[in-house]
């Protein structure tokens, strides 16, 4: 008797899960989650606004609106190493032979740590170097403090991508391994 209490028992339990499974998967209870997921995160699309306005007031030369996105402590080290502050940044902007520069940025990742956030993403930027014009690409870091409930950069640093300058392509190797030592095989 007790075997079939048992028994009996384990099905009814088999039973409900199953009726469980059934209602959590139906139309009305997947109607409710949300279809469409972004691969974007809200921090990334808040900081690429931040880099737009950026980009925008070097575009434009906005020296307030520049002075809205770089914090009064702030440091760039560029590309070629030359070392900035804020001040140096607007004096620059402002009275820069260069009136060419453009400049198009695109945060690929942010890392939150309490009030300071690390951008990290791409950039190009197109100036000129002598009289003709120069194009460089690469990537940045960006340091931003939260200060009055909005955020300002830091710190600012660069690095240009390497491209291949000879236009040689790559020796293709002849071997049938990838990895081929001269002195022992063909």
């Amino acid at each position: 008797m007790t075997r079939f209490l048992a028994c009996l028992s384990c099905v009814f339990f088999t039973c409900c899960a199953a009726v469980a499974q059934v209602s959590t998967s139906s139309p009305a209870a997947t109607s409710a989650q949300p279809n469409v997921t972004s691969a974007e995160s809200p921090e990334i699309r808040e900081f690429q606004k931040i880099e737009d306005a950026w980009s925008d007031a070097i575009n434009i030369r906005d020296q307030y609106a520049l002075e809205l996105v770089l914090s009064p402590v702030f440091v760039d080290i560029s590309a070629s190493g030359d070392i900035t502050t804020r001040n140096q940044q607007l004096a620059m902007m402002i009275a820069g032979e260069d009136k060419t520069i453009h400049i198009d940025q695109r945060v690929i990742t942010v890392r939150m740590l309490g009030d300071t956030a690390v951008a990290n993403g791409t950039y190009e930027l197109r100036r000129k170097v002598g009289s003709s014009p120069a194009d460089e690409k690469g990537v940045f870091t960006h340091v931003f403090e939260r200060k009055h409930g909005g955020w300002l950069c830091i710190n600012s640093q660069r690095t240009v991508l390497r491209t291949d300058s000879n236009g040689k392509s790559k020796k293709q190797s002849n071997a049938e391994l990838p990895f081929h030592v001269p002195l022992f095989g063909k």
